[in-house]
């Protein structure tokens, strides 16, 4: 009884540090543009837009989540998003589906892509972000097929999950579902097992191919949630083909590894929301110096860098993969 006590206190103790950790580095990330540029970064009217933006990337990085728990990778995120939002745009508007079309189609489509991903990288017995980097190519080819070689615009009248309130609920709808499968299903347990140590877990008995097969498919739903915000905010979206869908990766993908890093606070999913919204304020306080991409793209990649590697101790004698 009195070691439950003590584990549940130390992890209540570093739930609280890791808030701290992200809170002090979300104020300093804003003190530091604000003190640039004063006059057009940072006002309570600005972090509301930078927060609403921040949501499209969090869904997806929670999605993304699954799989990087369970010791894979997947480099398709941007092609399964392009594709999910391209078919549920199609339905909602060309079949005059509406909302349905929109939500089902984006949302079915990822999921469908997920199981494929899966499928493949347990039957091939190839690692994953090989076989995930040539079925982007695939998946890119289809949303131009989909989308007949041209931009796909949804209607006016459709484009609420843009909006306040319904893309926060929309998000919070996803941390939450998220949140109870990772820890109060076998499924979460499972995939964490396979993640931590692939050999015990077939050892204990669990079916690690179909776990990963669910991972993928998990993170392939939450991907045609993120397609959902994506074309809802900006309203229309071409279809990319030759990997140029690869740009849309790394954005769920950084909030992802920040909570990789702050699962040791036990607190993953909230380490991701925190850290997309702490990504857009960089990135918006780069807009605001006027920075060119290039710029933009270094300073955010090495920010990842340097708070991956602070909030990341490795322990001496531990493997680093």
């Amino acid at each position: 009884m009195g070691t439950e006590k003590t584990a549940q206190k130390r992890t209540v103790s570093g739930m609280v540090k890791g808030y701290l950790l992200l809170i002090a580095l979300i104020f300093a990330s804003w003190l530091v543009f604000k003190l640039i540029t004063p006059g057009n970064f940072g006002s309570p009217s600005n972090m509301l837009g930078y927060f609403q933006v921040s949501l499209i990337a969090t869904v997806g990085a929670i999605g993304f989540y699954f799989v990087m728990a369970a010791g894979m990778f997947d480099f398709s995120v941007g092609a399964n998003i392009m594709l999910s939002a391209i078919v549920g745009c199609v339905l909602a508007s060309k079949f005059g589906l509406g909302y349905f079309g929109l939500i089902v189609g984006a949302v079915g489509c990822g999921t469908v892509v997920g199981f494929i991903n899966g499928f493949l990288c347990v039957k091939l017995k190839i690692p994953s972000i090989i076989v995930t980097t040539g079925l982007a190519l695939i998946y890119e080819s289809l949303a131009s097929f989909v989308a007949g070689g041209s931009s796909q615009v949804l209607p006016t009248e459709l484009r609420a999950f843009g909006r306040m309130p319904f893309n926060i609920i929309l998000a919070a709808l996803a941390f939450f579902i998220a949140f109870f499968i990772l820890n109060f299903t076998k499924t979460g347990t499972y995939i964490g097992a396979i993640g931590s140590n692939e050999f015990i877990a077939r050892i204990m008995g669990i079916k690690v191919n179909k776990y990963k097969v669910i991972a993928f498919m998990l993170c392939g739903a939450f991907f045609g949630l993120m397609a959902v915000l994506t074309i809802s905010y900006s309203s229309s979206l071409l279809a990319e083909t030759g990997m140029a869908s690869v740009s849309r990766n790394f954005v769920p993908i950084m909030g992802c590894f920040l909570g990789m890093a702050f699962r040791k606070y036990k607190m993953p999913l909230q380490a991701i929301v925190l850290g997309e919204f702490m990504l857009n304020i960089i990135f918006f306080g780069l807009i605001a110096l006027g920075a060119p991409t290039a710029i933009q793209d270094v300073v955010t990649g090495l920010a990842l860098l340097i708070i991956v590697a602070v909030t990341t101790r490795v322990e001496k004698s531990e493997i680093v993969k």
